[in-house]
């Protein structure tokens, strides 16, 4: 399952999907994320993986600088990723 964490507005789509079914649980995107938007947390069915703050989703485009940004930074969520779970579309 792929979830969708983010909004999209006049200037764009601002989301970060995470899919559930590559996710280790592993937390290492957490750790990683320049931004500190993204926590673990138990899925639907009681699966740890990794999601973005609830109280950040409607601003996201504003906190988190986006792939093409951060992948200039030598540690961000996505590199950490051993399995490519995480994916922006900005």
């Amino acid at each position: 399952m792929r979830a969708h964490y983010g909004y999209a507005d006049g200037t764009g789509e601002y989301f970060i999907i995470i899919d559930t079914d590559k996710c280790d649980g592993c937390g290492e995107c957490v750790a990683a994320c320049p931004e500190n938007v993204l926590e673990m947390a138990e899925d639907d069915y009681g699966k740890l993986v990794a999601k973005v703050k609830d109280e950040i989703i409607t601003t996201l485009g504003y906190i988190c600088p986006g792939f093409k940004v951060c992948s200039q930074r030598e540690v961000n969520c996505r590199a950490r990723c051993k399995h490519d779970a995480i994916a922006h579309t900005w």
